[in-house]
């Protein structure tokens, strides 16, 4: 199955949590493909205390998971593109919810 995963905070509890999710359906052997926006877009620069947010996503990427953040929402926030919060285009997020079986959302 192809799973979209669309994640709009940067919670640490509920990010960790989408991709914790996205990770394990890959060791179920789904395609999954996550889309940040809003506030998570902000996750690689955050510094997190309980939950291993940039770990799992980190994990999702050595995966082959695939990775597309806002590129306005970068753009607003002033911030860069990187490995963890790659720039994408709204195009992308609809590729996304265009070619999964179900989209998830966190937020």
């Amino acid at each position: 199955m192809k799973i979209g995963i669309v994640i709009n905070t940067n919670d640490e509890e509920k990010a960790f949590n989408a991709f914790r999710f996205g990770n394990y359906s890959m060791k179920k052997c789904h395609e999954v493909k996550v889309f940040l926006m809003g506030k998570a877009v902000e996750i690689d620069s955050k510094d997190y205390k309980k939950f291993d947010v940039k770990g799992q996503a980190s994990e999702f990427i050595r995966n082959n998971g695939i990775i597309h953040a806002c590129g306005s929402c970068l753009k607003l926030r002033q911030k860069e593109s990187s490995n963890i919060c790659p720039i994408s285009t709204m195009q992308d997020l609809l590729n996304i919810v265009e070619q999964s079986d179900k989209v998830i959302s966190f937020g």
